[in-house]
């Protein structure tokens, strides 16, 4: 399939046999979508982001389908400690921790693993002496990573667009964690990490917003420029007091421009794989919806309403329309405005409703890619349009780590 304007009828057919509630990747739309993120790295290395994925098997299956693709940023440690358990290398965690038991675990692991390990994020030097306290014991050096801030500052800092991270703004504040680092007996510093939610995160191609798609693009242009020449300072500020392994920043919505940074040596990217419904809303590429769920009609509630079955599976973020699942299939579908996503039913109208017998299912895209998973415990994954396998999602494996 290359078109979602066509393709009703293709996941009609694939599924004609099987009773939704379910969820499925498109394996098809999933490699194109990775091929066009290594066209967009230039050829620095992808580090696949698990949160958008949160399926062991889909997550190998993007590792293994290039060389390009390399490495694993977790989202929690538990997550990255049970990876690593499974053989899992090259794991960064993308956020920090103060669970002192799993940091003991991480010491153990580094103990018997030491390249291997996974990787800490720090901002704090309270995250510091967390990590010494918890690998005293173990007399072992654990590898982490700095988060540096990759927000976009106006007015003096009065003004600040992007993700409320990490505390170290300046190149002098990330040398400064980096003494603090290198003065341990228990911590190094093996890595430094960004990641610029305004313009990885934002979408500059929002239907009947020209404006404001105008003012996102200059702002994200900015942006870009005062972040390529500050971070470049912080990765060589940092370098002058530890070498390092890897500088990764960037997300699937500004791949191209963080790759073309010569002080970045890598890149993640996850989202990009499942493209759901908030990836619709970039101007500098276009990828192809990958990832859905099917729920079935279970009510008639008026000549052109139905209800599905459940449907609340809204996206994380600032409640707003657009953190909605979409009903794609059929399409002109829409959602009742007093009920909206519901935990247990969801009423549906539009034309298209008419023609939907109880049983029908209707086809939903994700608002955004992470979540999905955490909603069905399996995905069936198709392929030249049959279903070649079924696996289990994070959450079908008994997993659930935030």
């Amino acid at each position: 399939m290359t078109a979602l304007d066509d393709a009703e009828d293709y996941y009609r057919q694939v599924f004609a046999g099987t009773r939704p509630p379910f969820a499925f990747v498109d394996l098809d739309a999933f490699t194109a979508n990775a091929h066009d993120l290594l066209r967009r790295a230039h050829g620095k290395p992808v580090r696949i982001a698990s949160k958008s994925l949160r399926a062991r098997t889909i997550i190998d299956h993007a590792l293994g389908l290039d060389p390009g693709f390399q490495g694993i940023m977790a989202f929690t440690l538990d997550e990255a400690l049970w990876l690593h358990g499974l053989r899992a290398r090259d794991v960064l965690v993308a956020y920090p921790t103060t669970d002192t038991e799993l940091l003991g675990t991480l010491a153990e692991r580094t103990v018997e693993d030491p390249e291997g390990a996974p990787v800490v994020m720090i901002d704090s030097p309270d995250h510091v002496e967390l990590i010494e306290r918890a690998a005293r014991r173990h007399d072992v050096r654990v590898k982490t990573c700095l988060d540096f801030d990759a927000s976009f500052w106006l007015a003096g800092g009065r003004i600040r667009i992007g993700a409320k991270r990490t505390p170290i703004h300046t190149p002098e504040q990330a040398a400064a964690a980096a003494r603090r680092v290198e003065r341990s007996a228990y911590a190094r510093l093996v890595g430094v990490m960004s990641y610029e939610a305004q313009i990885a995160g934002t979408g500059d191609a929002v239907p009947k917003r020209p404006v404001a798609n105008r003012a996102i693009r200059l702002m994200q242009d900015r942006s870009h420029r005062e972040l390529r020449h500050r971070r470049a300072l912080a990765v060589e500020a940092v370098s002058r007091v530890t070498p390092l392994d890897f500088v990764n920043a960037g997300g699937t919505g500004d791949l191209e421009l963080v790759a073309s940074e010569p002080a970045v040596t890598e890149v993640t990217a996850g989202s990009g794989l499942f493209a759901p419904a908030l990836f619709d809303r970039y101007s500098r590429f276009t990828p192809r919806a990958a990832a859905f769920f099917a729920l079935p009609v279970v009510r008639r509630p008026g000549p052109k309403t139905v209800t599905v079955l459940g449907g609340g599976y809204v996206a994380s973020g600032v409640p707003r329309w657009d953190r909605a699942p979409v009903p794609t299939f059929p399409p002109g579908l829409r959602y009742d405005g007093n009920e909206g996503a519901g935990e247990v039913q969801t009423p549906l109208t539009g034309a298209p409703a008419a023609h939907l017998a109880v049983g029908s299912p209707v086809f939903f895209r994700h608002a955004k890619a992470g979540e999905l998973c955490e909603r069905f415990n399996e995905l069936h994954l198709v392929r030249d349009g049959k279903i070649v396998d079924v696996v289990p999602t994070y959450r079908g494996e008994g997993r659930c780590f935030l």
